[in-house]
């Protein structure tokens, strides 16, 4: 898997995977709204996704991840959530365990996330199945 060039285009993906699991189709609107952000801010981080092919986007404007860039945003959204469930559990509010989450996703090496989710299986009650 090549890896996005950086956090900024790690968030991106992983809302545009987001969104398209709530809306039959995600538009550079939506994810300007999504996130806060001016629509040209992200109509220019469009552009660097295609040009990195992570992303398409249809002449009506529809954007879809590419095989690669759902790869990148499927492993953001699940780190995410696993960390995220995982400082909850450890008594941080939902907040800020979501806030930090969202930091630690993208540095978190891949060897340091498995050892963690491995330790997260094997302290997790049993009738909880942490991972999905």
């Amino acid at each position: 898997m090549k890896a996005a060039a950086n956090e900024s285009s790690e968030n991106y993906l992983e809302t545009i995977l987001i969104l398209s699991k709530r809306l039959p189709v995600v538009r550079s609107v939506d994810i300007a709204n999504e996130l806060n952000y001016t629509k040209p801010s992200v109509s220019i981080a469009m552009k660097h996704l295609r040009e990195k092919n992570l992303i398409t986007v249809t002449d009506a404007g529809f954007i879809y991840l590419t095989d690669s860039g759902k790869e990148i945003a499927e492993m953001i959204y699940e780190r995410h959530e696993a960390i995220s469930r995982w400082l909850i559990r450890l008594g941080v509010s939902e907040k800020t365990a979501a806030e930090d989450a969202c930091k630690i996703e993208h540095v978190i090496s891949r060897e340091s996330f498995e050892a963690l989710k491995r330790h997260i299986e094997k302290t997790a009650e049993p009738s909880k199945t942490f991972f999905v």
